[in-house]
């Protein structure tokens, strides 16, 4: 089935501003992802800082869903707290990404009007107060996304044992497992400087459930590397049928409308 066809996706047919049509929230007053006005910004203090502790040695399942490629963690621990979590532990549940059909545009985020040439999102659910990601995710502070943004530059080392395996999931529902050790901290910027907000998942069901952390500082991946992941088939595979490539797959920005925008971190943007 073309993408096109599909009950979402990013054409003109089914892109995000038609989600609303099937998927009510996607119209809510709380959507993500958001311009990040620096201008506007409010200096958070007295949090505590943000942590997170993540498992290296285990297996992983890399999946093309039809809409971006994902890892999934298969319930291993991993611990996410402080900042604007408050006490509540999150875990990680999976990780994906969004590009653009050229460098220089594909994040969901802005910065003052900026697009970046990727994003990456790891998600979390809180383990604290729910029984599962499924649970989390319709609740308030039921999640919590890492928001990376990419450039294009050096080859990313830990991104690529991802990046290796998209050959093998060009079509959606393909799935391969990764059993090669994996350090999703190193896919994190240095520099502990980040935005924060409530907004919402960015693909249907767009639930308003995410407290958003947005690192200031973007990581590089390599033209090549961003090059492959617009290969990405976004439908099944089907004899003798054209099949659309995934050249993009980001949401555009939405009004922030009353919600509070934070900053961490000392320095510049």
């Amino acid at each position: 089935m073309a993408q096109g066809q599909c009950e979402w996706g990013y054409t003109g047919e089914n892109g995000p501003e038609k989600w609303a049509e099937k998927f009510p929230e996607a119209a809510g007053t709380k959507q993500s992802p958001v311009d990040i006005d620096t201008s506007s910004v409010c200096t958070g203090r007295n949090a505590p800082d943000l942590k997170w502790c993540y498992s290296v040695n285990h297996t992983r399942s890399v999946v093309n869903p039809g809409y971006c490629w994902r890892v999934d963690e298969n319930g291993f621990d991993s611990e996410l707290r402080g900042g604007p979590l408050g006490n509540n532990v999150y875990k990680l549940e999976q990780w994906h990404c969004h590009w653009g059909s050229k460098n220089g545009e594909g994040s969901e985020h802005t910065v003052d009007g900026r697009s970046f040439s990727g994003e990456l999102h790891l998600v979390h659910w809180n383990t604290s107060k729910y029984n599962s990601f499924a649970e989390a995710a319709g609740k308030e502070d039921g999640l919590a996304v890492l928001g990376v943004f990419l450039i294009a530059g050096e080859k990313h080392n830990e991104l690529d044992k991802v990046i290796r395996m998209l050959p093998f999931i060009q079509h959606k529902g393909d799935k391969v497992t990764m059993s090669e050790p994996l350090d999703p901290a190193n896919l994190l910027p240095a520099r502990m400087a980040y935005w924060t907000y409530h907004g919402s998942l960015t693909t249907p069901p767009c639930t308003e459930s995410v407290t958003w952390i947005i690192f200031k500082d973007p990581v590089e991946c390599s033209a090549e590397q961003l090059a492959l992941m617009r290969t990405l088939r976004c439908s099944e595979a089907a004899h003798g049928v054209e099949v659309l490539e995934l050249r993009h797959n980001f949401r555009p920005t939405l009004p922030l409308g009353k919600r509070e925008l934070r900053e961490y971190g000392a320095g510049g943007n």
